[in-house]
């Protein structure tokens, strides 16, 4: 739910009255004209700003979020005392699913509930409640502001105008102190008296919490580790993605096990191991009013491949794993190989090659799962080539559990070579035996075959073979922001990820580069041409450092998850994305990167 969506603030001295904020208003306005008056901006530890008004009044502004209480705390202050200075600050309110937007109307209730220095509105029955706490006075002044515009809506063919509800006014008296405003998740418990000593407190246990992480990277990591009930999850993005399967595993192993965060791993694992329904992990678990939805051929077997990770990581650790641990994930992992042998929901199943083939039409199954009205973008029916270097690795996994599974990994392994080599262009077919069709290929150029070179404990492909793929996805895939979806040139190819939701859609996995697929392509060119110092250190400048310099551009801290793939590679798509910085993670510890 999205709560409170901004503020209007302005400062009032002996000069006269000055707006802190800005708002951009359809058609084509911003108003008023606060951010003029930003002098200067930091991200760390959390936003701070700096106002300077016209008459030498100079305020700082900042906005954190307590992981202990999760309050949302905004704290504002004269740099330099001076009497006769003043701030009110609106709260502008929606309460709405966070995929819509808001409309003024006449259900919405802007009554307050006043006790001692908490305010609490309910604008609708049967959502949260928005409590306030502050150390200023609240006055009742109900209004709609209309017709706020989003740019990044508007380019999306999104609706994007929206109405927000602003109930009252704060006021404070700057010049006797700062101004402390809190936003709480409920209105329960006893209200605070000392608002100021409250921010203060709370500010101090954040700033010690969060330089207690060893890197910055490794404090965004922290951002995706979540509660869903009783058991940790890993949400796949904000503001929009909840908790996927796939992107969860394949996070993992840089949010959880590059960080040496175990029990966070183990605890992840355990509560998905509970959720294996014919073989299949969840591709998603949607908001709590939905049913897990069981439809990735992938996301079963990134869970195997995390447990192996999990388990090594501990071993390597000197870490102790319970027993009763063991067996649940081994339970897990040998539920998903007999369910995928035998056959399971979608036309999963092992064939008599010993590859996997999926697929019916209509369903994306694999991690390319655009899907444009009734059209599967690239629907990848067969034997796509990821999903046999994943299914061959589980069954190595599992080979430690019961030999048939490794006696199944020896006969996937001899075809796979034979089955998915291209001799005409030096590169693996991205699927094989299309559409059930025995020997139809789908020979796209796709970044898919760099998993059965890096990315995963076991190559499928070594030698000449792996050096080929591994230059050629370099010379035609790769982007500082990520590797393309498709090469440039090939049918299909789209640059630019702009436009409506149908064309959006229609590009996401048709030339839009994706930053999470970087940690399996640098570890395959580590393989090819040997983890060195000195490869290390052309690794760490050639694909490193581009990537840490997106820190700055787009989600401040954080990796996004696509950019174009024509230049200048704009980041594109959720600002906030796990699987991308859980990768980055991974590839600083492939190259033995350190950084505050």
């Amino acid at each position: 739910m999205v709560l409170v969506n901004g503020l209007e603030a302005w400062a009032e001295t002996p000069s006269g009255r000055f707006p802190l904020s800005s708002q951009a208003y359809a058609p084509d306005l911003v108003h008023p004209d606060g951010a003029s008056r930003i002098e200067s901006f930091e991200a760390d530890p959390w936003p701070r700003w700096t106002f300077r008004l016209e008459d030498g009044t100079r305020i700082a502004h900042e906005l954190f979020v307590s992981r202990e209480t999760r309050a949302t705390v905004l704290v504002w202050r004269l740099l330099e005392p001076r009497g006769g200075v003043s701030l009110s600050v609106r709260p502008l309110l929606s309460e709405r699913d966070y995929h819509a937007l808001h409309h003024e109307n006449p259900a919405f209730r802007f009554d307050a509930e006043p006790t001692g220095r908490r305010i609490v509105w309910r604008p609708y029955p049967g959502l949260p409640a928005i409590a306030a706490t502050s150390n200023g006075e609240y006055r009742h002044e109900p209004v709609w502001y209309r017709n706020f515009s989003y740019a990044e809506e508007r380019a999306r063919g999104l609706d994007f105008v929206e109405d927000l509800a602003s109930p009252g006014t704060f006021s404070f008296d700057l010049s006797r102190g700062e101004a402390a405003l809190l936003f709480e998740p409920n209105a329960a418990g006893a209200p605070f008296s000392d608002v100021r000593g409250l921010a203060r407190k709370l500010k101090s246990r954040e700033e010690r919490r969060r330089g207690a992480f060893r890197s910055r990277l490794e404090r965004a990591a922290d951002d995706y580790i979540v509660w869903r009930g009783a058991s940790r999850t890993i949400i796949a993005g904000y503001p929009w993605f909840t908790d996927w399967g796939r992107d969860t595993f394949i996070a993992l192993r840089g949010l959880c096990l590059a960080t040496g965060w175990l029990d966070d791993a183990r605890d992840i694992l355990l509560a998905w191991s509970d959720l294996v329904s014919e073989g299949m992990v969840p591709n998603r678990v949607p908001d709590r009013r939905h049913a897990p939805e069981f439809n990735s051929v992938d996301a079963s077997l990134w869970f195997v491949v995390a447990v192996h990770e999990y388990l090594e990581a501990c071993r390597a650790a000197g870490e102790r794993v319970r027993q009763v641990d063991r067996q649940d994930l081994g339970s897990a992992v040998e539920a998903i190989l007999a369910g995928y042998s035998a056959g399971t929901r979608y036309g999963i199943r092992a064939d008599e090659d010993g590859l996997l083939a999926a697929g019916v039409p209509g369903v994306q199954l694999t991690w390319m799962d655009a899907k444009v009205g009734d059209r599967v973008i690239t629907p990848r029916i067969g034997k796509p080539v990821e999903v046999e270097a994943l299914w061959v690795n589980a069954l190595r996994i599992g080979g430690e559990l019961a030999p048939r599974w490794g006696e199944l990994a020896t006969k996937a392994c001899e075809s796979f070579p034979a089955r998915f080599w291209n001799a005409a262009q030096g590169c693996l077919y991205d699927v094989v035996d299309r559409d059930h069709q025995r020997g139809a290929v789908d020979a796209a150029f796709r970044p898919n075959q760099i998993f059965a070179v890096g990315g995963l404990p076991f190559p499928l492909l070594s030698g000449e073979r792996a050096a080929r793929v591994v230059e050629a996805i370099e010379r035609r895939l790769w982007t500082p922001l990520g590797l393309r979806s498709l090469a440039p040139g090939s049918l299909g190819y789209v640059g630019r990820y702009e436009g409506g939701v149908a064309e959006r859609d229609g590009a996401y996995h048709q030339g839009t580069a994706w930053s999470w697929l970087l940690g399996a392509f640098v570890e395959a060119w580590l393989r090819v041409r040997g983890s060195t110092p000195a490869a290390k250190a052309i690794a760490r400048r050639k694909f490193l450092e581009p990537l840490r310099r997106h820190l700055e551009q787009a989600g401040l801290g954080h990796v996004s998850e696509i950019a174009d793939g024509d230049p200048p590679h704009r980041p594109r798509g959720c600002p906030f994305q796990a699987w991308s910085v859980g990768e980055l993670l991974r590839i600083e510890r492939m190259l033995d990167f350190t950084a505050r």
